[in-house]
């Protein structure tokens, strides 16, 4: 990892849960949403969603000299993790799926930042 990308841990979904109950530190209590009730207040603010396949680098006229089936090469290898980000952060990655007639992703890991200490 370079020194530039942000510090990654997976997030154990276990630490929202159905039961709330109070975790305190140094008798303070923590402030930190931890239940799925805490955040109902954002349910239903909408959120940019994007599945990157893989990225390329091209020259403006080879991407302007682009036709109908031409093919760009990724950076990707097939069965390689597909980045899942959420408002433009990497928030879990995934594997394309095909449901019906449609392309999905299923999440196979899910990404948290590491707080940082100040």
């Amino acid at each position: 990892m370079s020194d530039d990308q942000p510090n990654e841990e997976n997030l154990e979904l276990e630490e929202f849960s159905e039961n709330p109950k109070a975790s305190e530190d140094n008798g303070q209590v923590d402030q930190t949403p931890k239940h799925i009730e805490d955040l109902e207040a954002v349910f239903d603010v909408p959120v940019k969603i994007s599945a990157v396949l893989g990225r390329t680098n091209v020259e403006i006229s080879d991407l302007l000299a682009l036709d109908e089936g031409d093919v760009l090469e990724l950076d990707r290898k097939v069965g390689e993790a597909i980045d899942l980000y959420v408002n433009n952060r990497l928030i879990a990655r995934g594997e394309v799926v095909l449901v019906d007639d449609k392309l999905g992703v299923t999440m196979t890991e899910i990404i948290a930042r590491k707080k940082e200490n100040n």
